[in-house]
């Protein structure tokens, strides 16, 4: 009788724990779908808002934050960064006109608003010639090349050429629900001496009409 016992609490225990966890929700496979189709859902988004941590490294130095960004697809951009609760650092856009406080220089100026806009607004990009891999399709122009995987058709990498020809390398991992968007949910932005590591923890977007 008390193995019996033992037996059913060990099962309820089981039940209980199985219940509780929480379920994951599984990526969608669009493999086979129009890539054209794809990249025109996207194409009323046009402000993105995102909370974040971020992680800003530069050789053996790392500061770590979190952050919120409002950002549309001109490029205009309000971020906020706070460390241990306390506003650390703030940055604005507005018709290419850029002020932050602290000021930072350059490298870190094209990171956080060049780079981050073309970095969330991932689709957009024009006049594109298309290639592949096994696993990704290519867009290809003179300013970026953007890799998007065939099956969940969400970005893993990206490389933006500035005009000075340097290059701003993105790298997209960990895809996430947020409302009814899929998206890269890890996101590495690199770039001379820089890198930024972002990890959404929450993103809405707005779209036109």
């Amino acid at each position: 009788m008390y193995r019996n016992a033992s037996r059913l609490f060990f099962l309820s225990i089981l039940i209980m724990l199985f219940a509780c966890a929480p379920k994951r929700v599984e990526i969608p496979t669009y493999e086979g779908s129009s890539l054209t189709d794809v990249l025109s859902s996207y194409k009323d988004i046009y402000s993105i808002d995102t909370t974040f941590s971020a992680t800003f490294e530069r050789e053996d130095t790392e500061i770590r934050g979190d952050g919120i960004v409002r950002i549309s697809d001109s490029g205009d951009m309000d971020m906020r960064i706070y460390s241990f609760g306390f506003l650390a650092f703030e940055l604005s856009s507005k018709d290419g006109v850029i002020k932050s406080e602290p000021r930072i220089d350059n490298n870190k100026s094209t990171i956080l608003t060049y780079g981050l806009r073309d970095c969330l607004f991932w689709w957009d990009i024009k006049d594109y010639d298309l290639d592949e891999s096994l696993n990704d399709y290519i867009l290809i122009n003179s300013q970026r090349h953007v890799w998007i995987n065939k099956k969940t058709m969400l970005p893993t990498k990206q490389v933006i050429f500035l005009d000075d020809g340097k290059e701003l390398d993105i790298i997209y991992e960990n895809p996430e629900k947020f409302g009814d968007l899929w998206y890269p949910s890890k996101l590495r932005i690199e770039f001379a001496k820089y890198a930024v590591v972002l990890r959404l923890k929450d993103m809405s977007v707005i779209r036109r009409g």
